[in-house]
Order: structure tokens, then C-alpha cells, then sequence
């Protein structure tokens, strides 16, 4: 997200640190300090590397992304024709290989599957960073920058969904594996985890950012170089976890998509009238329409139809509504310090009142603020004025964002199937990047910066919308949104106090 995935937070978070030891061989990693976890399901030497892995995919997911969209500025500095048909190509892979990464996800070997994500990803970053070189150099026509530009497309078409597999397949697999039934180990791994996420988000693109305002050609090294040191450490670690969990080995299986019921399968299999991708594609989405833990996944993909996110489309207007690029810079710091509040505050919030109740408040919070924010920019007629009240909205809403997030994501990992996770968190995905998608249609309809208003009313529209649906999530699951019986004891309770004055 764009939907878009975000306190006790130290005063200053640490660099994250790689270690080897030669006597022992481990990998370590701190990105942050670490929430207590069960030493019996999961052990510090497996935390370390699990999160080393999951930090140099995250790291290199984020700074080519970032980095792209500075290549191909650079290079065609004049139009944004190519960089649009290249991220609206990216998207669409995501959505059309999703029925695939999420079969491949549930039934093949662990191991080979975020293996897979590893090198495929790698290679892709690799060879478009050689592409990018090579527009930079050579002079540009009309046909070199089309075919640069279609081979650049058809890479992410790779790098994409490679990275989409590894990202599902340790967070909604591995880590559910991992804690086992242990409800707190999970959460705790799944705010580690978004921690780094939140932590690559902030850092890779500083760093490229500053790399590429020095030399164009210094960017595109640094992120092939990167990209190739990480490749094999990365390898080792995941491979380190994988022996080190026996839960996680399973042969590869024929699909048997519990998801569906039996009626459903056996006429899902003689039906072969139908290409077997479409009758994967719709019986994916209707087991992932019929599931319980569709409400709130759902939810959590329709935030991801917003601007508010300090993503393209909102820099684009502050720097029309008078900001500075540094300024803006810091802004996207202090978002992002306050996203990683949210991987403190949430585990708390869950561990006292569950994640259903916990998704709730969460969610209010969120709305509450963009509503604010959204009276505001609407009402003030001074630009920078309106504006700013516009960023403080949504600097305080990110901790409802990722707070719910983190909700919504345990709920759909204690209730999805093992055999089933990967379809379900691919479908998911899809519906994400077609609402990123709509998100972007938004504003090339409202294309101007005095007509960013309603691009952000559209958003908080979704916002509220999101939240229509998880409250009925959470009334058929508890039967109520808010403990009446409790509000009349506390009325009572206050009444005596007051009698008694």
C-alpha cells in the first residue's frame, strides 16, 4: 500500500548490523529492539536469520523500486510515458501471476519457493540495471527508447512477482510455521518483520536518493551491487532456517484446496471446458470470497486506494503547494517514524484485546484522522496552510494504517489453512495493486494540483468504506461493536461517585 503493509520505539534506532562468527557461523541482525520471544519456538540463532533474509529482500525490493522511478527520470527526463507504462506493467504482473505464486506457494518445497524468489528477483534487478546503463550511455531515439523501455517492462514482469513470492511466502507462511501455536511469537515476528519492512521503506531510498543527486551511473552500480552481494547471503540464511525448523519441510503436492468445498472441487475437475488457468483463477477467488477471514483482508486491500501515503502522487502536490524536496524528506522520516511505533503499540493492543477488537480501534484512528485532515484542506484557502493540515493527518493516521495491518494479517494467519495461505494472500495482493491501481487512475483523471482535493476525498471514502466492512466483520464474529452492558456499569459506577460528592 499504497495500500498500502505501518510508543516504545527507541529514541534511536539502531543501523542494522550483519555479523558472521566463525566459531558458530551465525548471521546476526538488529534492526530494532526485538519484542521477548518464546526461546522454545523460536530460538535467537533462528530470529537472526530469518530477519537477515527477510531484510536483504526488503532492502532490495525497496531500493530498485525507488531507484527505477530515479533511472528512468534521469533518462527520460521530458516525458513520464515510460516510467507509467513500466510501473502500470509492473502492477499488472503482480495481478495476473497471482493465482500461480499462490499454488506454487501452497504446494511446493519452502525452500524452493522463497529460493525461487531469491535468484529470480536478483536476476531481473541485475539485468534491468544493465539496461538502465545502457540507455544512459547510448543516444537516444524513438526506437532505442522503446525497446529499453520494453525490456525494462518485461523484467519487472519477473522482478515483480519474485518478490511478491518471497514477501507472502515468509510472512504469511514461514512465520505461521515458525511460531506454531504460540499466538505471541507470532505477533512478535510479525512486528520484526514490518519493522525492517518500515525500516528499508525509510533508509533505501535516502540512500539511493543521495547517490543517484551525485552520479546516475554510481545509482544504477550501487543497486546491481547490492543486489549481487546479498544474493548469497540471503541464500544461506533462509536455507539455515528451513533445517533448523522441521515443520517447514513438506513434499510438493497436487492442489487440494481446502478453501473450496467438495462439491466444488469435483466440478471444478470436470469441468474441462474451461482452461484450467481461468477455473484456477475464479475458483481462487471464489473460495477467497467465501472464507471468514475475507472482511478483514478485504479491508486491509481497499486502504491501499488512497494518495495519502507521501507516495508520488502526494509529493507531486506539496512540491506545487510550496514545499521543499528536503522538506518533504523529513516529513517522510517522521511518517515513518510513526509507522514504526505501530510494530510497538500493536502487539500491546492485541495482547490485551485481540486482534478483531484490536483491528477496530485501529482502523478508528485512522479514520478519524484523515476525516479531520480531509475538513481541513477542504475548508482552508491558503495552499501551503491547507496542505499542512493535510500531512499532519496523514503523518498521525499512519499509526491506525499499520496498526490495523498488523491486525488484519494475524487474523488471516490463524484462520487460513496451511494448504491455502498462498492463494489467499496472492489473491489479496491482486486486489491491493488493482486498488493501487485505481488510486493512480485517480489522479490522471484529477490531473491538476487544484484538483487533489478530490483524489483525497475519494481516499477517504475508501478509508470509511474499509471500515463499514471490517465493523461487520466484527459484529457477526462478536456478536456486538460496542459492550453496552459495560458502558451502563461505568454510567452507575460514575453516578455513585458523583452521589457521593
Amino acid at each position: 500500500m499504497d495500500a498500502d503493509r505501518d510508543s516504545d520505539a527507541p529514541s534511536s534506532p539502531s543501523v542494522l548490523h550483519v555479523q558472521h562468527s566463525h566459531e558458530e557461523h551465525e548471521l546476526e541482525i538488529s534492526p530494532f529492539i526485538e519484542e521477548p520471544l518464546s526461546s522454545a519456538v523460536a530460538p535467537s540463532s533462528l530470529r537472526r536469520r530469518l530477519y537477515i533474509s527477510h531484510f536483504f529482500s526488503t532492502w532490495n525490493s525497496r531500493v530498485f523500486e525507488f531507484g527505477a522511478m530515479l533511472f528512468f527520470a534521469s533518462i527520460f527526463p521530458n516525458t513520464l510515458l515510460p516510467m507509467s507504462a513500466y510501473a502500470l506493467t509492473r502492477s499488472l504482473s503482480a495481478i495476473a501471476s497471482a493465482p500461480g505464486i499462490g499454488r506454487y506457494i501452497d504446494h511446493g518445497d519452502r525452500l524452493a519457493v522463497v529460493r525461487t524468489s531469491i535468484v529470480g528477483q536478483r536476476a531481473a534487478v541485475a539485468l534491468s540495471c544493465i539496461v538502465f546503463w545502457i540507455l544512459s550511455r547510448v543516444t537516444r531515439t524513438l526506437s532505442t527508447s522503446i525497446l529499453g523501455t520494453t525490456i525494462l517492462a518485461a523484467l519487472a514482469c519477473v522482478e515483480k512477482p519474485c518478490s511478491v513470492l518471497n514477501l507472502i511466502s515468509v510472512e504469511r507462511d514461514w512465520a505461521v510455521v515458525i511460531a506454531g501455536s504460540d499466538t505471541d511469537t507470532l505477533q512478535a515476528l510479525n512486528a520484526q518483520m514490518r519493522r525492517i519492512d518500515l525500516f528499508c521503506k525509510l533508509v533505501g531510498p535516502l540512500l539511493i536518493a543521495a547517490i543517484c543527486d551525485f552520479s546516475l551511473n554510481a545509482g544504477i552500480y550501487t543497486v546491481f551491487g547490492l543486489g549481487a552481494f546479498s544474493v548469497a547471503v540471503e541464500y544461506y540464511a533462509i536455507a539455515e532456517v528451513y533445517g533448523m525448523v522441521p515443520e517447514l519441510k513438506r513434499q510438493s503436492t497436487t492442489v487440494d484446496d481446502e478453501l473450496q468445498p467438495a462439491s466444488s472441487r469435483d466440478a471444478s475437475a470436470s469441468s474441462t471446458c474451461m482452461p484450467t488457468k481461468f477455473c484456477s483463477l475464479f475458483s481462487g477467488l471464489s473460495a477467497y470470497l467465501r472464507h471468514p477471514a475475507f472482511l478483514p483482508s478485504f479491508t486491509l486491500s481497499l486502504l491501499y486506494l488512497t494518495v495519502l501515503t507521501f507516495g508520488g502522487q502526494m509529493v507531486t502536490y506539496l512540491l506545487s503547494a510550496g514545499y521543499t524536496p528536503l522538506s518533504i524528506g523529513l516529513i517522510r522520516a517522521c511518517s515513518t517514524c510513526f509507522e514504526i511505533s505501530a510494530t510497538w503499540i500493536a502487539p500491546k493492543v492485541m495482547s490485551h484485546i485481540g486482534p478483531v477488537r484490536g483491528g477496530i480501534w485501529f482502523l478508528n484512528w485512522q479514520i478519524v484522522s484523515l476525516a479531520i485532515a480531509m475538513q481541513l484542506f477542504w475548508t482552508i484557502k491558503d495552499p501551503y496552510v491547507a496542505a499542512s493540515s493535510l500531512v499532519a493527518g496523514v503523518v498521525l493516521s499512519r499509526v491506525g494504517l499499520w496498526g490495523f495491518d498488523l491486525c488484519a494479517q494475524v487474523i488471516v494467519q490463524e484462520e487460513v489453512g496451511d494448504e491455502n495461505r498462498g492463494s489467499f494472500s496472492t489473491t489479496e495482493a491482486s486486489f491491493q495493486n488493482a486498488f493501487e491501481l485505481l488510486s493512480y487512475l485517480s489522479t490522471m483523471v484529477f490531473s491538476r494540483p487544484e484538483q487533489f482535493r478530490y483524489p483525497v476525498l475519494i481516499s477517504c471514502v475508501a478509508v470509511s468504506c474499509a471500515g463499514i466492512l471490517y465493523s461487520v466483520f466484527v459484529r457477526r464474529r462478536r456478536g456486538h461493536l460496542v459492550h453496552f452492558s459495560s458502558c451502563v456499569k461505568l454510567r452507575h459506577g460514575m453516578q455513585r461517585i458523583h452521589d457521593g460528592w
